[in-house]
């Protein structure tokens, strides 16, 4: 088994290379430059290797399900376009680049978010050697996850919420929606392609919940003790844009601490799985571990 940065640098490269060579199959206008422009602005491609990851611990590769995964990312990309418009947290930067909006003006922004998010379901409905049932088992469990049942409601009650002073549960509702949704998508993907039982279904859901948890805190946490440099982004930004957040409502300690017994829950949802779930093990150390 390769040791777990070699194999997070591979399966980046895998997935890079992947998104690079489906992207040349272009549309009709200049709208395609704005998607590509985000889609390679760089980014850790935590979702589609997370996917991965649960295929390998399986005992399958990976990169068989790669249209599934990469639609995952496509659909995390158009999310971070629509985020960083001034309707939205208004951000001049994304990974160390000017945002879509600040290159491509708002309404192109606009319809690049909106034309990755379409192209997402076309491109996973491109994956080959897995049950049909499966596949669209999957796909309407990711577009669930991306909606207004997941990401996009939590969205929602993060534009609702700034200003105000809200519940540890309000919070841990919103980010479960927002942050964890697609988390919990990419897993269960991986798990659904593979053919997993109800019993190890459950078990990675709450693995990615939890994963998904313990990486918002850790989000927050950087937006006050990070750097601008190494988040490609300007800190600060939850209280420019006066959001609560794990560290306003408990503390940069507490915060911590809760970051660190979160993650732990998460790694003993994955035991029954044993060696084979190393990968999923290691993208948790790296993802709670991580300055950016």
């Amino acid at each position: 088994m390769l040791n777990f940065q070699e194999y997070y640098e591979n399966q980046q490269k895998i997935v890079n290379n992947f998104l690079e060579q489906r992207m040349k199959k272009k549309g009709i206008s200049k709208v395609d430059d704005a998607m590509i422009y985000s889609l390679n602005a760089g980014g850790k491609r935590i979702r589609p290797i997370l996917l991965m990851a649960t295929a390998e611990a399986f005992g399958e590769k990976g990169y068989n399900y790669l249209p599934v995964a990469c639609g995952l990312e496509m659909i995390h990309t158009y999310s971070l376009i629509h985020d960083d418009l001034p309707c939205m947290d208004n951000d001049d930067y994304r990974r160390g680049k000017l945002t879509n909006h600040k290159v491509y003006g708002e309404a192109m922004a606009v319809l690049a978010g909106d034309g990755l998010l379409t192209l997402a379901f076309e491109v996973m409905l491109e994956q080959k050697n897995v049950d049909p049932t499966a596949l669209i088992e999957t796909v309407r469990e990711v577009a669930m996850c991306a909606g207004n049942f997941g990401m996009v409601g939590g969205q929602a009650l993060d534009l609702a919420a700034e200003g105000k002073s809200i519940s540890a549960e309000e919070l841990r509702t919103m980010h479960a929606a927002k942050t964890g949704a697609l988390f919990i998508a990419a897993v269960r993907s991986g798990a659904h392609l593979v053919g997993a039982n109800e019993q190890e279904l459950l078990a990675l859901t709450k693995f990615a919940d939890l994963l998904g948890l313990a990486f918002q805190i850790t989000d927050d946490i950087l937006d006050v003790t990070g750097n601008s440099q190494n988040l490609g982004k300007m800190v600060g930004s939850d209280t420019k844009n006066d959001k609560c957040t794990y560290v306003t409502l408990y503390g940069l300690t507490a915060a911590k601490e809760l970051a660190k017994k979160t993650i732990d829950e998460a790694l003993m949802c994955l035991e029954m799985f044993g060696e084979k779930a190393n990968y999923l093990r290691g993208i948790a150390k790296i993802l709670t571990e991580r300055k950016s």
